[in-house]
């Protein structure tokens, strides 16, 4: 049963989870306007309305490792990036997502036509019948340490390593390995590079061979220039130019030591600094406005893409597109001949949507973007839209 749930804890909960938001807009970089905190205000009270809801939603949910807000959003909402929405969480919260721990309960709260979660814990033991102490907006200590993420994270996490998008072609002017210990040509795990070029004052690094031009599919326009990844280096020894005793310079190359690999490393492989990862910002939210776009590339080399691969899009930062955006995916209509009338004529049938993509890596002007599910084949050139 639930613990009944007194006036005063009520406008307590009300009064932490106002301080909490605050607290988080304070130290947040990312602007909230005022019609955003209107708007989140609304959402807050109002939860969404019960038409909403899935099907099936349960009254509640007990959150175990594994779990995803993905998942556990699907299963309350017919669309499961408003999951916001019925957690009553503002946009500042939205990009935080580490209110949700294995051991929390989200029950359902229906009133007035409309639904929210809120958190509880269990209390006095482990069988269904013990009692949940509410407690919404607000994390309960004693719960696993580790929050649940926005989506499974092992899906994205090999390509935040295996691949990366330069705005401009850097990687022809970047450090570049120029030889290998005693003469080999290719490199493995634990050998010694060395490398020339600068190096910026990084120590850690990832290793690329030639770029990939991506290009819009409508305007031809160059969006970046994406780079199969090789493997990791630790730089060892910063090069220097030694003045010899006769007067002229000696060029001795830095020294780097192959960490990781993916493929063995080569001579003429680039350098590029790796780049510090923020797992948690991966949030789904429907984009703030209209936004469309297509598919720019598949990743890999792949003809097409079906359910949890990896899309490049034709839009990026300068776009609006940010981390955590979900988009709706388009099949266009094919075209026909209509025969049924007097005379044949050419018609084309509606575009159907068919599938869901989130947006985890964002460049100047591409981004890419995770296929959370889809009925049919994707292929460069369709089209996406806001959900």
């Amino acid at each position: 049963m639930l613990a009944a749930r007194p006036a005063h804890l009520t406008v307590l909960a009300a009064c932490l989870t106002l301080a909490t938001t605050s607290a988080w807009a304070q130290t947040s970089k990312l602007p909230v306007t005022q019609e955003q905190r209107r708007v989140a205000d609304q959402v807050a009270t109002n939860g969404v309305p019960l038409s909403e809801l899935a099907p099936n939603a349960p009254d509640q949910h007990v959150v175990v490792p594994g779990d995803t807000l993905w998942d556990i959003s699907k299963l309350f909402l017919k669309s499961p990036w408003r999951w916001p929405e019925l957690w009553g969480m503002n946009r500042d919260q939205i990009r935080n997502p580490h209110l949700i721990y294995p051991g929390q309960v989200l029950f359902l709260v229906k009133a007035d036509g409309r639904a929210r979660l809120q958190f509880g814990q269990r209390v006095g033991g482990d069988g269904a019948g013990d009692a949940i102490k509410v407690s919404p907006q607000m994390r309960i200590s004693g719960l696993d340490a580790n929050p649940i993420p926005a989506i499974p994270l092992a899906l994205i996490q090999p390509f935040l390593t295996d691949t990366a998008v330069f705005d401009t072609d850097a990687l022809a002017t970047a450090p570049r390995i120029v030889a290998a210990q005693e003469g080999h040509v290719l490199l493995g795990k634990g050998d010694l590079a060395y490398a020339r070029g600068d190096f910026g004052g990084a120590t850690d690094f990832r290793i690329f061979r030639s770029t990939r031009v991506l290009r819009d599919p409508a305007t031809n326009e160059v969006l970046g220039y994406e780079a199969p990844y090789v493997g990791t280096a630790d730089l060892i020894r910063p090069g220097e130019n030694r003045l010899r005793t006769d007067g002229k310079t000696e060029i001795v190359p830095a020294t780097l030591q192959i960490s990781q690999i993916k493929q063995e490393v080569g001579i003429g492989d680039r350098l590029a600094p790796a780049p510090q990862r923020n797992l948690e910002r991966y949030v789904p939210h429907a984009p703030d406005k209209a936004m469309a776009g297509q598919i720019a590339a598949l990743y890999g080399d792949a003809l097409n893409a079906g359910q949890n691969q990896i899309v490049a899009l034709n839009r990026g930062k300068r776009d609006g597109v940010e981390r955590g955006h979900v988009f709706a995916l388009w099949r266009d209509g094919e075209a026909i001949v209509d025969k049924t009338g007097a005379k044949p004529e050419a018609i084309k049938l509606p575009d159907e949507r068919h599938g869901v993509l989130f947006v985890f890596e964002v460049y100047e002007r591409v981004s890419y973007a995770l296929i959370i599910s889809v009925k049919e084949p994707v292929k460069a050139g369709d089209r996406f839209t806001q959900p």
